[in-house]
Formats: structure tokens, sequence, C-alpha cells
């Protein structure tokens, strides 16, 4: 079973004023679906003194990392700030693009190029 530390949408969704249980999950769950346990809080929207809230369960944290949690790009970066976690780059968690930028089109025909060299 692979496991995550991520994000969990609670709040109002009309007024739109979301805060974030940080919750450790199995990956195949849904964003609000069943955790296995809550280990945090986030509140993005800052308060008065601009300070956005970020409550943190450090000893389980660290013990979800211990046996092998992966935590997701936003929470990887809340537990850098943190000092939980070394500050990782930014393209560590994001796969690799498997597209590429040049498009092919079957309709065109290829040169033999080794041809015109010989002629």
């Amino acid at each position: 079973m692979v496991v995550r530390i991520r994000l969990a949408r609670h709040g109002i969704k009309i007024r739109n004023r979301p805060f974030y249980n940080i919750v450790v999950a199995n990956a195949k769950t849904p964003r609000d679906g069943k955790h296995i346990e809550k280990v945090g809080l986030y509140d993005p929207i800052p308060n008065e003194l601009g300070i956005k809230n970020v409550e943190l369960n450090t000893d389980r944290i660290k013990y979800w990392l211990s046996v092998g949690a992966w935590p997701s790009d936003t929470v990887a970066r809340l537990l850098s700030k943190a000092g939980i976690m070394p500050t990782l780059p930014k393209d560590v968690n994001k796969p690799k693009n498997k597209k590429s930028k040049l498009s092919v089109n079957p309709n065109n025909k290829m040169k033999d190029i080794s041809s015109e060299q010989n002629s």
C-alpha cells in the first residue's frame, strides 16, 4: 500500500473560505475520502496580521516519513518551511512529460539522406 501525506479540503465552498487538514492516506483514495490519520491543519488565507495558520504534529509526521510515506508537493513545501524535511528542488515529485513538444504528421514522407549524399 502506497501511503501519501496530503491535503484534504474542508471549509465553506460557497464563501471561498477553504482550510485543509494534513492527512496520511492511501494514494488511491479520493482527496476528501477516508484517511488513516490526521497529522495537521493548514489555513491558506492569512489572518489580520498576514500570517497563515499551520499546525503540525511533528512526531507523527516524522514517523510516517520514516516508514516511507511520500508527501505531496504542497505538503513537502510546508514541511520544508517548518524544518521537518530538507528543501527539495521543484521538479522532484513531478513526472516527466511523456509527450514530446514536436508534432509528427504521419502523412509526411521522409527523405532518404544517404541516397542524396551518394549522388
